[in-house]
C-alpha cells in the first residue's frame, strides 16, 4: 500500500490531492478525521496530521475549528493549475524525448490516442 521510497505522510497528500482530481472530494466537503485516517491505514496520528497540515499550507484545505478540515474553495481550480504546470515542466519533455526516439508521429499518436491503444 505505502512505497517505502516516499515518506508516507507525502504519499498520504498525494492520495487526498488524487481524490481532489477525481471529483471524490469537492469544495466544501469534510475530510475524514485524523483519528480515522490513523486507524483505518494503522498510521501514526502525527503522521496524518502532517500531510493535512501541507494541505492547510498549500491553502488547498481548510482547518474549521472544531469541525475538521473541508475542501477550499478554489482547491480544484488552484491543483489544476499546478498539476498542468508541473506536468508540463517535469513530465512532458521527458514524454517528447520519448517520443522522438520511438520515431513516433502525431498521426501515430492521434490514432492510438483514439483507440486507446497501438497505432
Amino acid at each position: 500500500m505505502w512505497n517505502d521510497n516516499t515518506p508516507i505522510y507525502r504519499q498520504l497528500k498525494e492520495r487526498v490531492v488524487g481524490m481532489m482530481l477525481d471529483g471524490l472530494l469537492k469544495p466544501g466537503d469534510a475530510l475524514p478525521s485524523v483519528r480515522q485516517i490513523a486507524a483505518d491505514y494503522q498510521l501514526n496520528p502525527i503522521t496524518v496530521s502532517r500531510a493535512y497540515q501541507e494541505l492547510v499550507d498549500e491553502t488547498l484545505v481548510e482547518k474549521r475549528r472544531g469541525l475538521g478540515m473541508y475542501v477550499s474553495d478554489g482547491a480544484i481550480d488552484k491543483l489544476l493549475a499546478s498539476e498542468r504546470e508541473r506536468f508540463l515542466r517535469e513530465e512532458w519533455p521527458a514524454m517528447m524525448e520519448r517520443i522522438r526516439r520511438l520515431g513516433l508521429n502525431l498521426e501515430q499518436l492521434l490514432t492510438a490516442a483514439k483507440t486507446g491503444g497501438a497505432a
